[in-house]
Order: C-alpha cells, then structure tokens, then sequence
C-alpha cells in the first residue's frame, strides 16, 4: 500500500531522514518507535507531503507521491491526525468533524459521521460542544474522528497518547484497533512504545533519522535492545 525507498530529509543543514526504507501493507497497523528526534514525524510530514523529501520515493496504492500536495494526497486516501491534536477550539465538536471532509461532496460523508460517532460515543454527546472546552481525551478522540471524516484508506498517527492519562492511553489503543476493524490501515508514531508494539503487526525502529532495525511486532517486544532502550528493560 505504502512504501517509502531511500528517503532523505534535510532542515537546511540538518540531515534529518538518511536512506528511510519503510512498508505498510494493506491491513496492517505499523508502528515506528525511537527517541525524539529520530525522524519520526518527519517522516509522516514528507508521507503527507508538508516536508518533501531531498531524495528517494514515496508510493502509495502503486502511484508515486513524492513531489503531490498535501491536499492531493489527502484525496488519494491518506489522513494524518497530528501531534498535539491541533483541533479548531471555538469550532464546534461536529464543525470540527465536518472540516476533515472538506474534499468530499455535501452529503457524501453521512456514513462517516455514523461510524465516527458508533467509535466515539462522547463525541456524538458533545456534537454541539465547543472543542476548547473539551478534555484532552476527547480532543484527542475529535483529532483522530476529523481524520477518519476523509474516509482515508491510511490514517497517520502522530503521538495519540501524549499528555492523556493512563486510562486514556489504554481506551485510545483499543479504539486504534476496533479502527484497523472497520478497514483502515494504520502507521502509527507512539512514546509508548510497549502499548504500540502490543497492537501493531509489524514496527520499524528509527535512529537518528535512519531505520536501524524492523521486524514483526512481537519479535521486537522481546528484543533485548528493543526492551533496554525503550521498554523500560
């Protein structure tokens, strides 16, 4: 589905993605863990098209996107819910959600409303709600429903879990799951590498902008480097 060969990334001088080779298959949830500043969300932003890359392709659904518009590859079905959330805080809960399909027809995304709401029961109890008064659980949930409003066939997740309480860490995993469920594949960037690896297929493991190892998601748990330097073993 999505593949990413040789990419670098420069800011001005900083070589910030060296040679990143990735896949996502169709289906899968991929995780990519690392430190902060390994490359990681640099490597969503050249995907998404923000940040092109210096070199090296990027294909999705066989077509390569490398040098497309965000807003181009927006509507070949890639959806990024950012870090930080980012949702419009004087626009309301279903404004919010009604801006994620701002490439789609009125009246094309009645379905989309359903299912987001069927995900996400406190977002069809606050429609009306303004999303500033929101807590950080729910506008994290509006991030990733603003998202899906785009019925993307890829949804790009950038740190879901940061600043929720542990409680709402573990809800946010089990509906990145029951996601995945519904048809949509998923790459996702996570601190918590234990909670990514546990639901991912597969994971790639970034080092200062380059992927210094991969494997199936339930080899790199019980591996020993893996564990020291990001498993708190």
């Amino acid at each position: 589905m999505l593949e990413l060969k040789d990419v670098h990334t420069y800011y001005g001088s900083i070589h910030a993605l060296k040679g990143v080779s990735l896949k996502v298959e169709q289906g899968e949830i991929v995780t990519l863990i690392g430190s902060n500043g390994a490359g990681k969300s640099t490597t969503l932003a050249g995907i998404i098209g923000i940040k092109k890359p210096s070199s090296g392709t990027i294909t999705f659904m066989g077509k390569d996107i490398t040098k497309s518009k965000p807003h181009e590859i927006v509507g070949m079905g890639i959806a990024l819910s950012p870090e930080g959330r980012l949702v419009f805080p004087e626009f309301t809960v279903e404004e919010n959600l009604r801006s994620g399909a701002y490439l789609r027809k009125k009246g094309t995304f009645n379905e989309s409303f359903d299912m987001i709401y069927e995900l996400f029961p406190r977002l069809a109890e606050r429609r009306k709600q303004l999303a500033g008064t929101l807590s950080g659980g729910e506008q994290q949930m509006l991030a990733i429903g603003r998202a899906l409003m785009n019925a993307p066939k890829l949804l790009m997740l950038d740190e879901p879990s940061l600043g929720l309480a542990p409680n709402l860490v573990i809800q946010i995993f089990e509906l990145i799951k029951k996601i995945r469920k519904t048809g949509v594949t998923v790459l996702l960037i996570e601190q918590n590498a234990n909670l990514a690896l546990r639901i991912a297929d597969r994971g790639y493991v970034l080092e200062t902008g380059s992927v210094k190892l991969t494997d199936s998601a339930k080899n790199l748990l019980k591996n020993g480097e893996v564990k020291k330097a990001y498993l708190g073993g």
